[in-house]
């Protein structure tokens, strides 16, 4: 997939949002959450909740890498 989110966990991480009060808050649900975890698509209005709840913009939480570029350099 080549969208990532290690964005968002690294400003998860940051900002005290664990996946424990992303779940109690209803922000996304698990199985969302288990989504990014392992880089798959995940709905526009996961994504804007996220954003909601890190008060940040889309770019802050995700980015896009180029599948052709990642297997160059391997």
């Amino acid at each position: 997939m080549p969208i990532h989110y290690e964005k968002l966990f690294a400003m998860m991480k940051q900002r005290g949002l664990t996946t424990y009060r992303i779940r109690k808050e209803k922000i996304v649900s698990e199985t969302t959450l288990q989504k990014l975890r392992e880089g798959r698509t995940v709905t526009t209005e996961a994504i804007a909740s996220l954003c909601k709840a890190l008060n940040c913009q889309p770019g802050d939480i995700m980015e896009y890498v180029d599948e052709a570029d990642t297997v160059k350099e391997e």
